[in-house]
C-alpha cells in the first residue's frame, strides 16, 4: 500500500500542477494585457501625455503688443510757390507724426531737426492750388508720411496726422 500511496500523491500533484499552471499562464498573459488597456486608457483620456510632458506645448508668453505713440511737431509756418506777380501766400501747419511704438518717441526728437527741413522744403514748393479739396490734403499726407519715413529712420512711422492747417 505504501507505493499506492505514493501514487496518489503524485496523481494529487499531478492534478494541481495544471490547474496552477493554467493560473500562471493567465496572470503572465493577463497583465500586459489590463496594463496596455490602462496605458491606452490613460493615453486617449490626456493623463498619460500630461504626465510624460508630452502635453500641449507651453504656450509662448504674449508679445507685448506696442502701443501707438503720437510725437508732437513743432509748428511750421512757410511761404508758398505762389508765382511772380502774385501776392505772397503762407501756410502754417501744426502736425502730430503717429509711431507704432511709444517706446521710441525719445529718437524722436534727435530727428526734429531732419524732419524740418524736409517738410519745409516740401512744403515751400507747393501751390496754394495744390493744397485745395480733400484730394490735396491726401496728397500732402501721404507726401509728409513718405519723409517723415526717411528722416525718422529707425523709429516705423505710421501716418502724419493734421491737427491745423491754415493758407493764408
Amino acid at each position: 500500500m505504501a507505493g499506492s500511496a505514493s501514487v496518489a500523491q503524485d496523481d494529487a500533484a499531478t492534478a494541481e500542477q495544471p490547474a496552477s499552471n493554467g493560473r500562471r499562464k493567465l496572470i503572465l498573459l493577463g497583465a500586459p494585457v489590463l496594463v496596455a488597456a490602462l496605458g491606452g486608457g490613460l493615453w486617449f483620456s490626456g493623463v498619460l501625455p500630461g504626465l510624460l510632458g508630452m502635453g500641449r506645448e507651453a504656450e509662448p508668453p504674449a508679445e507685448v503688443k506696442p502701443e501707438p505713440g503720437l510725437f508732437a511737431m513743432p509748428d511750421i509756418i512757410v511761404n508758398l510757390n505762389v508765382g511772380a506777380g502774385r501776392r505772397p501766400s503762407y501756410l502754417k501747419l501744426v502736425a502730430r507724426i503717429e509711431i507704432a511704438d511709444s517706446r521710441e518717441l525719445p529718437q524722436m526728437d534727435a530727428a526734429v531737426p531732419r524732419l524740418q527741413d524736409l517738410f519745409t522744403t516740401y512744403l515751400r514748393e507747393l501751390r496754394p492750388e495744390e493744397l485745395r479739396g480733400s484730394i490735396g490734403m491726401h496728397r500732402l499726407r501721404e507726401e509728409l508720411t513718405a519723409r517723415a519715413k526717411v528722416a525718422a529712420h529707425p523709429v516705423k512711422v505710421t501716418d502724419v496726422l493734421f491737427v491745423e492747417m491754415l493758407v493764408q
